[in-house]
């Protein structure tokens, strides 16, 4: 109880502390990351706009913030515990806070969750991928084809999985999804939806054992990022096509080598079959000066002869299809 009671004065001490400007900002639809440098200076992200200076925050305050998070989380912020990562009390959005030793001084950044899902038509209109694009990415997810999407820190990789599991969801309603996450980012209007965190104590490859046991249509991950990667294209292998996931690489060919990269942390044995057989399409955001687009689109075929068969998607080639 006393955690309960507490909880409404830890989120005014954290609102306090963030001011006006930033608790605004956390409001703001088009508002995509919130960040503090060591040396104090505060920037933030809006859509369409790029990165800009916003002010400055003092170093006692960025403890006040930092320590409040690690409070919410149960967690302590201190010398021997620099890093917090985890959920903002307020909204969920992702928090990372750093502390000295590990930084010269307090920095934090917040990724703000995403509070509306932008369509694949919207996409088009913003001139972020073309009509040929996101027809292939349709028929994809008609065709029930395993979607990897891939893209560098920023670039745009986890709104464009929602704009994608919406189609997933208007186009197979009656589909059972499962969504595995560390951080709660994915959106998903489907109506039979179960989803699932890591914690301290389950990882993600528990998770998604666990997943098999309980009867998914389609299997989707937030992002992968260690050796659960093996679990995942196993599971894409065994009946339940369809997913989707996200991978920090900056092609859609390194993705790939990204994923051996992966596989090899729980395997001795090269993977490189079994990826050639769960992934089915790659998506390649890139973040630049200009703004987001879609880099590329590649359809995996298979490995075979050492190499993956792959071909490349233009504006005007025909999308791939399974029937």
């Amino acid at each position: 109880m006393t955690q309960l009671r507490s909880h409404p004065r830890l989120i005014r001490k954290l609102q306090e502390a963030l001011g006006d400007q930033l608790c605004v900002a956390l409001d703001d639809v088009n508002v995509v990351e919130i960040m503090l440098n060591p040396d104090g200076r505060l920037f933030i992200e809006r859509l369409g706009h790029g990165v800009a200076p916003v002010g400055q925050m003092a170093a006692a305050t960025a403890e006040i913030v930092i320590g409040s998070v690690a409070h919410a989380l149960q967690s302590e912020a201190d010398d021997g515990r620099p890093i917090i990562s985890g959920e903002l009390p307020i909204g969920g959005h992702r928090f990372e806070g750093l502390l000295p030793p590990v930084v010269t001084a307090p920095a934090f950044t917040i990724r703000r969750r995403a509070s509306r899902r932008i369509p694949l038509d919207d996409y088009v209109m913003l001139k972020v991928m073309t009509e040929r694009q996101a027809e292939i990415i349709r028929n994809a997810v008609r065709s029930r084809l395993n979607i990897v999407i891939s893209g560098g820190t920023g670039s745009g990789k986890t709104t464009l999985a929602n704009a994608i599991i919406a189609e997933i969801a208007d186009t197979a309603p009656d589909d059972r999804i499962l969504i595995l996450e560390d951080t709660t980012e994915l959106q998903c209007p489907a109506e039979n939806l179960v989803a699932l965190h890591t914690s301290d104590t389950v990882d993600m490859a528990r998770l998604l054992k666990s997943t098999m046991r309980l009867r998914p249509d389609r299997i989707i991950v937030g992002e992968v990022r260690d050796g659960a990667a093996l679990t995942l294209l196993k599971a894409w292998n065994t009946g339940h096509p369809g997913g989707v996931t996200t991978i920090h690489s900056n092609t859609a060919m390194s993705a790939l080598r990204r994923l051996e990269q992966l596989t090899a942390e729980v395997s001795q044995q090269p993977m490189q079959e079994v990826i050639g057989e769960a992934v089915d399409l790659i998506v390649s955001i890139e973040r630049s000066g200009r703004g987001r687009r879609v880099r590329d689109i590649i359809h995996v075929e298979r490995f075979a002869g050492g190499r993956y068969h792959t071909e490349s998607y233009a504006e005007t080639d025909e999308a791939p299809h399974v029937a």
